[in-house]
């Protein structure tokens, strides 16, 4: 390994070179490169994972993080993910609990570190790969390549294709998964050299194809050349290789095997109900007919995955919804890819196997085990995966390219009288990666910025143009939300989330029938779409189709059968047909189902005082209050009930404490006055019939009972005089 260092003094200064300096500037640089995204917010996958999973709030008890998927669905259920990451999901739990609720802060800060700590690791790590496994007299271990683990550490530390991992929280999870699988590595190399097992039956679960292909190169020192020699000569000489009566190294790989199969079993116990159920938008090659066709997108894929890792300016959020077209003939020019993808990694193979330099050898072989091994639960080809490319699954198995990249350059510069070109490259590019680095961290701070930084990436792709058209609805821009809903349609005719959130855009705008045309062909496309039904019946509630309408919210209760709102709209339904009964039957099943349902019990107080019922609305407005104590428009409706019952004392508290939450809603002002008009207060009357016309001047109601008050005063002025 002298002999690669040599080849990189040039590039890698010597006063950096002891591990402690070393691991310095590695921790220092990965931090400069992704603190820009420390005061990001949640975006993306973040709001389904964090800000919406229960699992993170105290009264979920921890116990149920272990039967919960990433998401917070029980495992069991048939719609689970079956991303099964409870430690990460604890992390979230400690990091929302530190913060004191969703403050993202804190979450970005740890994944930051997180990083930090894992580039750090691996500067221990390449030295081992580098270098092997040498001790001291004293039995430490010997760093015999310095200058490479280095320089493949801080290419690892700033790699853009990273960004995904750190920026976004939800990359926790492939964070965690890197730190474990490398401190599994070192462990299993101090357990070989202490002899303790324990270290063995603790880490190999995480790297499991890594910890044996170290152990048969490196550990056992296996030549895979003399093997294949031995083999094609049929040389009776293999049956006594020592390696191979190892018993040592047998045990090892027997204990290897067997805890991987545990592990895949108890693993495939927990999910319960089998793999989920992706679909085609997700990954439309797993979905094509011709086998052919698979294997050849499969690859195109992987091709692609090269490529980010080679030059990563290409990066995307999500590269689903025909962001890459599928390839459907060999005729296709994007098979020129693939194929230079299998002539690198065939070349690469044949030297990792047949080179006559053993060093050569090891190192080519490690760095590809680490660039492979990791990859293949991402790879399609022991199951279907939900993506097409995932930035983030490329976190470890940029390790093994990292490792490759500086053999490589370690070979240029052995070969080549240009050092200073060479060293020029090399600090080019990580500067360059640097730079990316940060400006993709900035882009990760913002779903506004991350969504926009896709178009110029996937413009094919239909989410990116729903995501930013969801993105510009939720601030209230309508009209640009409904171009890139539209878009989104477009791209994708079978997109029932655009169709769903385009048709609740176009009903709010009173468009009623290009919005019922929408919804509709949204649920006929998707049955089971619940929200899409029930937003369907909202449009048939206004278009007075009030059959149609009862039906759609039945369905959609039909297939989410906890569904508050669906509930909350129905009753709605049964209040314009006078089906009262119906209808505070289902806004107490609403409640019942959510109990902060503020509206549902908001209607059912209204329902009952209109319709004379004040015992009774008072008795529901006191029950919801309990709940949300808080709630102004509750303390409203029920303080008018009060009134209504004489009780003007307690009914002024609650209109003075609704007021005093929401000071600028002028019927609060309006129907406090007519409570003390009633109550015979009525300069107080005044003073808020007055502040009332103040904020709502239209309100004529409001103004025919001003009008009446000042008549009162003047005649009891005019008798006082």
């Amino acid at each position: 390994m002298a002999e690669l260092d040599a080849d990189l003094d040039h590039i890698i200064p010597s006063s950096v070179l002891a591990p402690f300096w070393a691991k310095l500037v590695v921790g220092l640089v990965s931090l400069l490169c992704f603190a820009r995204s420390y005061d990001g917010d949640f975006v993306f996958d973040d709001s389904e994972a964090i800000v919406n999973n229960k699992d993170l709030q105290a009264d979920t008890p921890l116990g149920d993080l272990w039967h919960h998927d990433f998401w917070g669905s029980r495992l069991s259920s048939n719609t689970s993910h079956k991303s099964y990451r409870p430690l990460t999901v604890l992390t979230f739990r400690i990091n929302y609990y530190l913060s004191g609720g969703f403050y993202p802060v804190g979450f970005h800060v740890v994944n930051i570190l997180l990083h930090a700590s894992i580039s750090v690791l691996l500067v221990d790590v390449f030295s081992v790969l580098f270098g092997g496994l040498q001790y001291t007299s004293k039995g430490r271990r010997m760093h015999l390549a310095p200058r490479a683990s280095l320089l493949a550490a801080l290419l690892f530390a700033v790699h853009p294709v990273h960004t995904e991992c750190v920026a976004g929280v939800v990359g926790r999870a492939d964070l965690l998964c890197a730190l474990f699988f490398l401190l599994s590595f070192l462990g299993y190399c101090k357990a070989f050299r202490e002899m303790e097992s324990f270290i063995l039956i603790e880490g190999f679960p995480y790297n499991l194809g890594l910890n044996a292909v170290f152990d048969v190169l490196v550990i056992g020192k296996l030549s895979v050349l003399e093997v294949i020699q031995k083999v094609l000569r049929k040389d009776k000489s293999l049956e006594n290789m020592g390696v191979l009566k190892n018993g040592g190294l047998l045990f090892r790989m027997t204990l290897l095997t067997t805890g991987g199969a545990g592990v895949l079993y108890v693993r495939w116990k927990i999910m319960g109900t089998g793999p989920p159920a992706f679909t085609e938008v997700d990954n439309p090659a797993s979905f094509a007919d011709s086998m052919l066709v698979r294997a050849i997108n499969y690859n195109y894929y992987y091709s692609l995955n090269a490529w980010l890792l080679l030059c990563p300016w290409w990066l995307c959020f999500d590269w689903s919804m025909g962001c890459i077209p599928l390839i459907k003939s060999i005729g296709d020019w994007r098979v020129i890819a693939l194929a230079a993808l299998w002539l690198c990694l065939i070349g690469l193979i044949c030297q990792a196997l047949c080179s006559e330099d053993s060093r050569k050898r090891r190192i080519l072989t490690l760095g590809l085990g680490f660039l492979v091994i990791p990859f293949l639960p991402a790879s399609n080809l022991f199951f279907r995966v939900g993506f097409v490319v995932a930035e983030r699954v490329l976190y470890l198995p940029s390790a093994g390219y990292c490792m490759l990249l500086t053999f490589g350059f370690g070979a240029l510069s052995k070969h080549s009288k240009k050092k200073k070109l060479i060293a020029a490259i090399v600090l080019g590019i990580l500067f360059t990666n640097m730079l990316r680095c940060v400006i993709r961290s900035d882009e990760w701070r913002s779903e506004d910025q991350l969504f926009r930084s896709a178009l110029s990436v996937c413009p094919l792709n239909a989410k990116v143009h729903y995501n930013i058209g969801k993105n510009l609805a939720d601030k209230g821009n309508q009209t640009a939300a409904i171009i890139y809903y539209r878009e989104a349609v477009r791209l994708n005719p079978k997109y029932v989330h655009a169709m769903n959130n385009l048709g609740n855009i176009l009903k709010e705008r009173n468009e009623l029938q290009e919005a019922e045309e929408l919804l509709s062909l949204a649920v006929q496309i998707q049955p089971d779409f619940a929200a899409a039904w029930m937003n369907l019946g909202i449009v048939q509630n206004s278009l007075k189709r009030f059959e149609a309408a009862e039906q759609s919210y039945r369905t959609a209760i039909k297939h989410r059968r906890k569904y508050p709102d669906c509930y909350y709209n129905l009753g709605r339904l049964y209040a314009d047909l006078n089906r009262h009964a119906d209808a505070l039957n289902a806004w107490r099943n609403a409640t019942v189902l959510k109990p902060e349902h503020s509206l549902a019990w908001n209607n059912m107080i209204i329902l009952l005082d209109n319709t004379g019922n004040l015992a009774q609305a008072e008795a529901v407005g006191r029950e919801a209050l309990e709940l949300i104590p808080n709630d102004h428009a509750l303390m409203f409706s029920l303080a008018n009930v009060l009134g209504k019952s004489q009780k003007y004392k307690e009914s002024e508290a609650l209109f003075l404490k609704a007021i005093k939450a929401n000071p600028n809603t002028a019927s609060y002002h309006g129907n406090l006055a007519v409570l003390y008009h009633r109550w015979g207060h009525l300069h107080s009357a005044k003073k808020h019939y007055e502040i009332s016309l103040q904020l709502d001047p239209s309100a004529a109601g409001t103004r025919e009972n001003y009008s009446l008050l000042r008549r009162k005063l003047e005649q009891m002025q005019k008798k006082d005089v």
